[in-house]
């Protein structure tokens, strides 16, 4: 039996997903990376770590956050009716590793905008590919920054959520579609929460 092999002589096979992605231990601004993630939004990438491992995926995408989200926070929720459209988008998620997704494997999520980074083994900044796809990363980032315009208040599930709906070449958008809801519309109810929120607090 050679090193590294256990009792069953299996050799240790490293985990395609990263255990800690920068994204996990700084969303927030890029001047401010030392902020954690919440416990919320920590149990989110978690959740979405494991699906993209059950589903062969080699990074966790904006569906995986998408889905993620739908299971772990109510706020989110709470952006969809109670009924159908959640229905709806929890029943495209899941058949995901045997439909419409088998298509995604092995690609990788990115509108271009974001270039792609290879494992090379080196520690990438906040922003760039860690176990997440570039579209992935980038929203993370960019939720941080959304939070940071309201203050000091760290980064929630509704500030992911509207990150992983705002570029149209984001699976997350692609599964909104599938199940008949507009992202645009998702971006106007959270800004319309938002609005709300911001002149209860004056």
């Amino acid at each position: 039996m050679t090193a590294g092999e256990g009792a069953d002589g299996v050799g240790d096979v490293q985990p395609r997903i990263p255990r800690q992605s920068v994204g996990e231990q700084a969303l927030g601004p890029r001047a401010d990376g030392d902020a954690g993630l919440t416990d919320e939004l920590a149990a989110v990438v978690t959740g979405a770590r494991r699906r993209a491992v059950r589903d062969g995926d080699r990074q966790i995408d904006t569906a995986h956050l998408l889905h993620s989200l739908l299971e772990h926070d109510p706020e989110v929720r709470s952006v969809f009716d109670d009924g159908p459209e959640i229905a709806r988008l929890l029943g495209y998620l899941v058949q995901r590793s045997i439909g419409y997704g088998l298509r995604w494997q092995g690609s990788v999520e990115d509108s271009g905008a974001v270039p792609v980074m290879e494992d090379s083994g080196a520690v990438p900044v906040m922003g760039e590919s860690d176990g997440f796809s570039p579209l992935a990363a980038a929203a993370m980032d960019h939720a941080g920054e959304r939070a940071a315009a309201r203050g000091t208040e760290p980064a929630r599930g509704i500030d992911l959520l509207a990150c992983l709906v705002a570029d149209p070449q984001a699976r997350a958008v692609e599964v909104l579609d599938r199940a008949g809801i507009a992202a645009d519309a998702v971006l106007a109810r959270i800004e319309d929460r938002a609005s709300r929120s911001r002149w209860s607090n004056r």
